[in-house]
């Protein structure tokens, strides 16, 4: 069966677009996108997919324009009887939908921007004038997306929480697939005496919680695998607002590849995640894998990942100072954590995750025709 993947840009990899490789690896699949680091993707483990990827044009790297120009893009791509099957990964390029059929959305975040977390970036990352604007920018994209939905045959979601969320907005019922993470590529070593932060550098991970309460333990040590996009405003501004709070102690590493990034699991003391609503949140996965516990906030996706007590500590409300308290109790015996964090991993390795995705093919194919 040819499958072909959609996924919004490439040149900044996350945990969204590490599921587009493993799925272009597993199903032999092509991936339509944009912007592509081919250089990131490569040192991320993924160079045996590189000849897969296929650009369909450039797109600006900051927003809005770049996210308006890949709905756009992908809206007018028709590959017709090229492939068997469509898998709509990126959740912008939900307009491929239109034109490629039989499809699958594979739902990481339903277009968050426009929905979930309007409120937030309006309040939290937009000056007063850009406001105005970005309501337009919202109710014009809600409109327009809402349109190219209806053209989804099927709709999987990550996680419950993505599930309620195309609920609410979609008014959709889905199947749920949490994403994969290669276990047998974890491994547990003892700690040197860090915590780690890995996520993009935006601002609903939240992740000056983590700064400030680091500050207030000058005898600990962070360590942040922070990604973002040279040149890329939104990116930026949130960088150099960090790089100003960042106490001694905590050290911001911009990028680092799969090999080096494994090795930090594996000697940290435990994974710290602040993320807001996280869709679903694929490093305390992958931090479980290495043996290593989790403190996140008690919301989201880390309450379908993280056993509070077992694999880690889930937080209501977080704040700095109950981060503190939480690292407290797991220095006490992190390698308490180790055996539940590895068999609490292994229910969403990679395995299980694409027997899963090739049923729902199969299924969708079947009903369409």
């Amino acid at each position: 069966m040819k499958i072909a993947i959609f996924h919004q840009f490439l040149d900044n990899i996350g945990g969204a677009e590490i599921v587009a490789f493993i799925l272009a690896r597993e199903l032999n699949a092509d991936i339509y996108t944009t912007n592509v680091n081919r250089e990131k993707i490569a040192k991320m483990g993924f160079s045996d997919v590189l000849f897969r990827i296929k650009s369909i044009g450039k797109i600006p790297i900051n927003a809005p324009f770049r996210h308006q120009l890949a709905l756009f893009r992908f809206r007018l791509l028709n590959l017709g009887r090229k492939y068997d099957f469509y898998i709509i990964s990126g959740d912008w390029a939900v307009s491929g939908a239109v034109n490629n059929k039989p499809n699958l959305w594979y739902v990481f975040s339903p277009l968050n921007e426009l929905w979930q977390f309007k409120d937030f970036i309006r309040q939290n990352v937009l000056s007063l004038w850009k406001r105005p604007l970005y309501d337009i920018f919202v109710l014009f994209n809600r409109r327009l997306t809402l349109r190219y939905a209806k053209h989804v045959q099927k709709w999987v979601c990550i996680s419950k929480n993505t599930q309620n969320r195309t609920k609410k907005y979609y008014k959709k019922d889905s199947v749920i697939i949490n994403p994969p993470t290669d276990c047998s590529k974890y491994y547990y070593k003892k700690d040197k005496g860090y915590w780690l932060s890995v996520n993009r550098l935006i601002t609903h991970k939240r992740i000056e919680l983590q700064m400030r309460a680091f500050a207030k333990m000058p005898d600990k040590r962070l360590i942040i695998v922070g990604s973002y996009e040279k040149g890329a405003r939104q990116f930026e501004s949130y960088r150099r607002y960090l790089e100003g709070i960042k106490p001694k102690n905590a050290e911001i590493i911009n990028w680092v590849d799969d090999e080096t990034l494994k090795k930090l699991y594996s000697e940290c003391k435990g994974l710290i995640t602040t993320a807001k609503d996280e869709d679903f949140g694929m490093t305390p996965v992958e931090a479980m894998a290495s043996g290593k516990p989790v403190i996140a906030g008690n919301e989201g996706g880390y309450k379908e990942t993280v056993i509070n007590g077992k694999t880690g500590i889930l937080i209501d409300d977080i704040n700095e100072d109950k981060i503190i308290e939480a690292v407290k109790i797991v220095e006490k015996n992190p390698v308490k954590y180790r055996k539940e964090c590895q068999k609490r991993a292994r229910d969403f390795d990679i395995i299980k995750f694409i027997e899963k995705i090739k049923i729902e093919i199969r299924k969708n194919i079947t009903e369409v025709y």
